[in-house]
């Protein structure tokens, strides 16, 4: 089975890597990823991801003071039609932080895990093998799809 079929019906929460690997056109994730994007962008998946997703994904752009791409980041995560930007309010920040305590995990990863409980999500993308198993969320390695 592949990516999409493994994500099931959704709604999925996509870890940062995910946006990286699609604006910036990764060439081992790049084949992998932009399906996501075209279902999501057709309505046949809802997605997510936390705020957090917005300060990662601009900080290399910021500091290479290239505001394109910077602009594109803003851009997908905010206009995108069926992908939901999570606000850090919070009521996020404290099942983030009831996260970290009891499963040890750093705080970026808290926060995106955090919004897919929050938004009940059944699927989690990522590239982060760190991670712990979540009750009730499929966590999805998009290394495991890699054929490179």
């Amino acid at each position: 089975m592949g990516l999409i079929e493994d994500i099931g019906s959704g709604p999925v929460c996509l870890d940062t890597s995910v946006f990286i690997y699609f604006i910036e056109e990764d060439p081992h994730y790049i084949d992998i990823v932009t399906p996501i994007f075209e279902v999501i962008d057709v309505g046949l998946l809802s997605a997510v991801t936390s705020g957090i997703t917005l300060l990662e994904t601009l900080v290399v752009p910021l500091r290479k003071k290239d505001n394109v791409l910077a602009l594109q980041y803003e851009q997908l995560l905010s206009e995108s039609r069926g992908l939901k930007l999570l606000e850090l309010d919070r009521h996020l920040l404290r099942k983030a932080s009831e996260l970290r305590a009891t499963l040890h995990i750093k705080t970026p990863d808290a926060l995106q895990i955090a919004a897919a409980l929050q938004e009940g999500c059944t699927a989690f993308v990522t590239n982060d093998r760190r991670l712990p198993k979540i009750s009730n969320l499929n966590i999805l390695q998009l290394s495991d799809y890699s054929t490179i």
